[in-house]
């Protein structure tokens, strides 16, 4: 699964680097190490409206996924499996007309070791931000039907492969700039082909353990993503309740 991302660039850097515009408004969060779910979070999505369709956006999503019909916004759904989400109701719309890209650093998983669990920072092997495919949903309070929208996504994720399957049996789905522009164009609703993992886009991927730190959400600062020694500090003990 992904449960913690890092993403330590600004909006306009992420603007420049999906050839997107910033729609954010001023609303974009800033660079943030230790993103949890619940919390806004930059993504980029093609335009609907007539005068921006097609054009790529940078805009304000909340992780955890709140389905159009839900009656309240429950944002446990932060993840979605690339093998079944054709077929999960909640994501059924999605994956044909909604789809975006979540910019990241780089993401972290927590990998077994003896009496504990060791923190793992997973990043690209240059400065560019890595793609994680998602989805996103647009939700109204049923109570409140003219109240502002909630516009949430989730993160696909597949199978982890290689070296990465030491660290955790799930990965996030990365895309590979090519596929950008299909993924992102809600005229495509058939992406079976993008849900299968690029073996050449994460074997440049690099792992390294970092700091015990990140297991709080209320710290962050790019320390976060940098390699520590194993033995220091000592791996987070498992809760043996």
């Amino acid at each position: 699964m992904c449960g913690r991302y890092a993403s330590g660039k600004t909006p306009a850097e992420l603007a420049a680097e999906f050839a997107a515009v910033d729609r954010t408004g001023g609303a974009a969060p800033g660079p943030d190490f230790n993103i949890a779910p619940t919390k806004d979070v930059p993504g980029v999505i093609a335009g609907r409206a007539d005068q921006e369709r097609g054009e790529r956006q940078l805009r304000v999503l909340r992780w955890g996924l709140v389905p159009k019909w839900a009656e309240r916004a429950s944002s446990r759904m932060i993840n979605a499996k690339a093998e079944t989400v054709i077929a999960k109701p909640a994501f059924r719309a999605p994956i044909k007309y909604h789809r975006c890209l979540l910019p990241a650093d780089g993401w972290y998983e927590w990998k077994r070791e003896a009496g504990g669990k060791q923190p793992i920072f997973t990043t690209g092997p240059d400065s560019g931000a890595l793609a994680l495919a998602g989805l996103f949903a647009t939700w109204r309070d049923p109570a409140e039907p003219q109240s502002e929208p909630l516009v949430s996504c989730a993160v696909l994720t597949t199978a982890a492969f290689g070296a990465l399957a030491d660290v955790h049996h799930r990965m996030p789905l990365l895309l590979p700039d090519r596929s950008w522009q299909r993924w992102l164009d809600p005229e495509v609703h058939e992406v079976g082909d993008l849900l299968e993992p690029d073996p050449q886009l994460y074997a440049g991927l690099r792992s390294r353990p970092v700091s015990s730190a990140v297991n709080k959400v209320a710290n962050n600062g790019p320390g976060l993503v940098e390699e520590v020694r194993p033995d220091e500090p000592s791996p987070v003990r498992l809760d043996r309740s």
